[in-house]
């Protein structure tokens, strides 16, 4: 038995996923590594943001875990989404669902977040606003800023185009969204308008503080704090593939 990482789940919270974990593939031939120190690998990897050949031994080999970590990072023949999006789905659905709140969320706070690449990464762009070289992450949270879609782009591609992207990939998976809220990089009517044809709701925009001082926006703070949750995680910081 390996000693235990301050990245890793229990068992109890394992089980949760397990019964998807092992109904994504069918196999020929018995499983011979257990499916939690596989994904206990992955989030070890993760968390410290160190690379696949670095997973310590006590974890089955790093080819195995990378292997699995691809597979279920596959969209399906159809365009089904993967199994960590499914995944994230129904969690983010039974959380909201704990917290009293319905299952689908009725307002979509979105921002993006450019991040350098490594010398190895295979794509890149430029994001001349943040003189950034690299990716830009596209996300969409709820009010509790738990995370319903994260689309990648490269660096160069602007927050309204890809947000518009993110809104097309996902739009049958919001059903009850009336609002999607976002700060001044959004405005614009052709975004707008586009917004109100794919998703059929209401773009609001929140104004900063004419004052030019620090002022926390209402609810406009709801996705910074999940750009800090992604954050600790240090295999986010750049995009190393």
């Amino acid at each position: 038995m390996r000693k235990s990482y301050p990245s890793d789940i229990n068992r109890e919270q394992f089980e949760k996923i397990l019964p998807q974990l092992e109904s994504f593939r069918k196999t020929t031939r018995p499983r011979v590594v257990d499916l939690y120190e596989v994904f206990c690998g992955i989030l070890y990897v993760l968390k410290s943001g160190c690379q696949w050949r670095m997973l310590p031994n006590d974890f089955p080999k790093w080819r195995t875990v990378h292997e699995y970590f691809r597979i279920w990072g596959q969209p399906g023949l159809s365009g089904e989404p993967s199994l960590w999006e499914k995944l994230l789905a129904e969690l983010v659905g039974e959380t909201r669902q704990e917290e009293g709140r319905n299952e689908n969320t009725s307002m979509i706070i979105i921002d993006s977040q450019s991040v350098k690449n490594t010398d190895t990464a295979g794509e890149t762009g430029f994001d001349g606003g943040k003189k950034v070289k690299g990716i830009k992450r596209h996300v969409g949270v709820d009010i509790l800023g738990l995370p319903h879609v994260i689309h990648v782009t490269t660096a160069n591609v602007t927050d309204r185009e890809g947000a518009l992207e993110m809104f097309q990939l996902r739009s049958d998976s919001w059903p009850a969204v009336e609002t999607v809220l976002a700060d001044g990089g959004y405005a614009g009517e052709n975004f707008a308008t586009s917004t109100l044809e794919v998703l059929n709701a209401r773009v609001e925009i929140a104004k900063r503080s004419e004052l030019h001082t620090f002022v926390v926006i209402p609810k406009r703070w709801v996705v910074e704090r999940s750009f800090a949750w992604l954050e600790k995680c240090r295999r986010l910081w750049k995009n190393c593939e």
